[in-house]
């Protein structure tokens, strides 16, 4: 059985950023949509950059259930990963997307005065607040 990651490792490993972030949404013909998306964490919550109104933004504001699923390694010996089941807000409104468009900059370490002044046209983000995390560590196998 694998390890499960306490909290702060769980945080570690996404700060890491292994790779993409799996998204999935689920629409309103009730078919999971999953897609890769780059991403990063405030706190607890998950924000991804995306464009606006695409079906992954509509599917959202149909049902704001979503999952994240986020993995590393190649082998059973080296994978870990983060499953989080959470509950998503569009951010579209030029004010608030301009205030994580800065949060993401300070945190790819953009000097204060280049931070971005205006939003991007036509770019949302998704916050996902998590309810449920789950996590798994191979390389230090529990049994």
């Amino acid at each position: 059985m694998p390890r499960q990651l306490t909290r702060q490792e769980a945080h570690d490993f996404l700060d890491s950023k292994p790779g993409w972030i799996a998204l999935t949404t689920v629409g309103p013909d009730g078919f999971p949509h999953t897609v890769p998306t780059g991403y990063f964490r405030l706190g607890d919550d998950i924000l991804l950059g995306v464009r606006n109104n695409t079906l992954k933004i509509r599917n959202i504001r149909y049902n704001p259930q979503v999952s994240l699923m986020i993995e590393s390694g190649s082998t059973r010996q080296d994978i870990k990963g983060v499953m989080i089941q959470g509950n998503a807000t569009v951010i579209a409104e030029p004010d608030e997307f301009l205030h994580y468009a800065r949060e993401a900059a300070k945190l790819r370490g953009v000097p204060d005065d280049q931070l971005p002044t205006e939003p991007r046209p036509g770019a949302a983000y998704i916050k996902v607040t998590p309810h449920k995390i789950r996590s798994w560590d191979y390389s230090q196998d529990a049994g």
